[in-house]
């Protein structure tokens, strides 16, 4: 049995509101995890999620149609059996059932779906910034108040021996509307200002909204 919220919170995770629409689930009896990579169709976004105590067998599952997934699961409640059927050794489709109801989902060749490269390790990252809850929950009103805004900017600072360290949604040269977010910084170096997207990043906060603590860096 799983919980199905469990399972969802887990798609959800690499699916960020549909940025994502097909991964490979690696499920582990040796680990008991199910773990997945994907990246963004546009190559800007690399992930990594895994989920504990998973308890069924090794297998490679191809979803390939995310949105498909979800819509399905939500005829299910609370605890679900899960089943995974092969005919020999191909995995051709999972079955998920609850008290009342039961679905079937069909899995694709998992060759059909784009192998994410492996994330790089640098030596040690420049700047670390602690992520809140209450940082997640400002940066994403902050960024559904300027829908328009594509980027936010980690912005340091140190004069005087005093640090300063700020993320900013809508940072440009002239004046313009933003939103500007205090960060604590455990390590810092003063670096270039730094631009990411802030779609994907809203989106990954929404996906970990549950999150207590993370660290960028």
């Amino acid at each position: 049995m799983i919980n199905k919220q469990t399972l969802v919170r887990f798609i959800n995770k690499y699916y960020l509101n549909g940025t994502v629409s097909s991964a490979v689930f690696n499920s582990k009896t040796s680990n008991q995890r199910l773990s997945t990579r994907f990246v963004s169709g546009d190559k800007s976004l690399l992930g990594e999620v895994h989920m504990d105590k998973w308890k069924y067998e090794d297998a490679d599952l191809g979803v390939y149609d995310t949105e498909q997934l979800l819509k399905l699961l939500s005829v299910l409640d609370g605890e679900i059996d899960l089943s995974i059927n092969k005919t020999g050794d191909k995995v051709f489709s999972i079955g998920l059932s609850d008290a009342y109801s039961k679905i079937t989902y069909m899995l694709s060749d998992t060759s059909i779906i784009n192998e994410p490269p492996y994330m790089k390790r640098v030596p040690e990252f420049e700047l670390s910034v602690d992520i809140t809850s209450q940082f997640i929950s400002k940066f994403i009103s902050g960024k559904s108040a300027l829908p328009d805004t594509n980027t936010f900017t980690v912005v340091t600072d140190e004069i005087g021996g005093k640090i300063s360290t700020k993320i900013v949604i809508g940072h440009a040269a002239v004046n313009t509307n933003r939103v500007t977010l205090p960060v604590t910084t455990p390590r810092f170096e003063n670096i270039d200002t730094i631009s990411f997207n802030a779609n994907l990043f809203r989106e990954v906060l929404v996906a970990n909204k549950e999150c207590e603590s993370a660290t960028l860096e």
